[in-house]
């Protein structure tokens, strides 16, 4: 697919600074979607544009990365995939503003409280008049592309993800699977997200 990329050619410099972590020093790129305003950053290790990065794309999720929800394995997955990235010593996590599979952080509140009565994730958002899934990809490759990635190793179970990227011209040459976080409070999330979504996990 040919691909019109909205990005500049080389982001301002103040845009990139380093960002020490538990997990080790990283860089950070900020990107300013000017399609919808949303920010979404890349964080990363070494030069992204030699080689096969290890690449992961996640979505926030602010219940788990920040709060630490026990909902979902979001939190889970953005630290195993910091420290894999820092362990392989080149690759980078694509950040994306799109909390709530996309539906936005009211919304999935809302799909919580049906969940809460006894609704799977799915249907929660679908009895709301919602995607089960609204999320897109295309920036993160327009991200990927501006720091000189065209191939990676994708860290995911989603298979959407890696066909959206293959989509945007960005060649996947190894899919990482990533199977943490799991409890007895997320069973049925990931048992939804792998009966309904074909997401590939060990339920």
């Amino acid at each position: 697919m040919l691909r019109t990329s909205r990005l500049p050619s080389s982001p301002s410099p103040e845009a990139d600074a380093v960002l020490p972590t538990e997990h080790g020093e990283f860089r950070i790129r900020a990107f300013r979607d000017p399609m919808d305003g949303k920010e979404h950053c890349i964080l990363y290790v070494g030069d992204l544009a030699k080689g096969t990065p290890l690449v992961r794309i996640h979505s926030e999720c602010l219940t788990g990365d920040a709060f630490g929800s026990l909902r979902c394995d979001c939190g889970p997955q953005l630290h195993a995939s910091m420290k894999a990235v820092q362990d392989a010593g080149h690759g980078g996590i694509v950040y994306m503003r799109q909390e709530g599979r996309g539906i936005g952080l009211f919304a999935k509140m809302q799909a919580y409280a049906l969940q809460d009565t006894g609704l799977d994730t799915l249907d929660a958002n679908l009895a709301l008049g919602l995607p089960g899934d609204a999320r897109r990809y295309d920036y993160a490759a327009e991200m990927l592309y501006a720091m000189g990635v065209n191939r990676v190793e994708l860290v995911t179970n989603n298979p959407d993800k890696r066909q959206q990227l293959l989509d945007h011209g960005i060649e996947v040459v190894n899919r990482v699977p990533i199977i943490v976080g799991q409890c007895a409070q997320n069973q049925a999330y990931l048992s939804t997200k792998a009966a309904r979504m074909g997401h590939l996990l060990p339920i």
